[in-house]
């Protein structure tokens, strides 16, 4: 009767003991897909958060660049063209290069929408830039002026705002990201709260099995001497 009840009672033990493995080992998996989803969200947050925010500055600079070149260039004394043109194309030429970089990124839906919005603004000004020249060329510089004046202007404040409203989705997007990461580290504290727990029942159950011993081997002990 006594082997019957200790062989139950190790069963049960056995079986608890099985089931905090099988829950260590499963807390695990879930801490270590945890740290895996923290890595890529880190490399994320480099790749496509903070270098091309830089990459925005960057556009930022060349448009302003381009909006004053052109119009010092035509309150100068001496109006340059060729000088002015290859200068233009230099600059418009960084923008596609930056633009190409940016889009291969991971971008969200909004980001791709504000992308092209923006595109499709520096290709106007390119194009503005382009019959800016021809203006003059053809005309005069107070004639150049004046399409400046009238869709030069309007059309670099346009792709002015478009970036401005493209950097306030690229942070709105990084600020997700950080909130996820906060989320997942939560997480992995939870997890190592839970193996600390886990830790401490096997310890106890340990130490409960250790006492059981000793109990039964009195009791047999003085079973023997009787």
């Amino acid at each position: 009767m006594r082997f019957a009840y200790s062989i139950k009672q190790k069963m049960k033990i056995a079986i608890l003991l099985f089931c905090i493995m099988a829950c260590t080992i499963l807390i695990r998996i879930l801490e270590d897909k945890s740290v895996k989803n923290m890595n890529e969200s880190f490399v994320s947050m480099y790749n496509d958060r903070l270098i091309p925010a830089t990459d925005l500055y960057y556009m930022a600079e060349h448009i302003h660049a381009k909006s004053f070149l052109l119009e010092d260039a035509l309150y100068a004394d001496v109006f340059n063209g060729d000088s002015i043109g290859r200068q233009l194309d230099r600059h418009n030429a960084i923008l596609d290069s930056l633009i190409q970089k940016y889009e291969k990124t991971f971008l969200v839906k909004q980001e791709k929408q504000g992308l092209n919005s923006l595109k499709n603004s520096i290709l106007k000004s390119s194009e503005i830039e382009k019959s800016i020249l021809q203006m003059v060329k053809q005309h005069s510089v107070a004639a150049g002026k004046a399409l400046y004046h009238s869709r030069g202007r309007a059309i670099f404040r346009e792709s002015t705002q478009k970036l401005t409203e493209l950097i306030g989705i690229q942070t709105q997007v990084g600020q997700e990201l950080i909130q996820d990461s906060e989320f997942m580290v939560s997480g992995s504290k939870i997890y190592s709260t839970m193996q600390v727990a886990l830790a401490i029942l096997i310890g106890i159950l340990i130490v409960g099995i250790v006492f059981t011993s000793n109990v039964v081997n009195i009791r047999n002990d003085k079973f023997k001497l009787n």
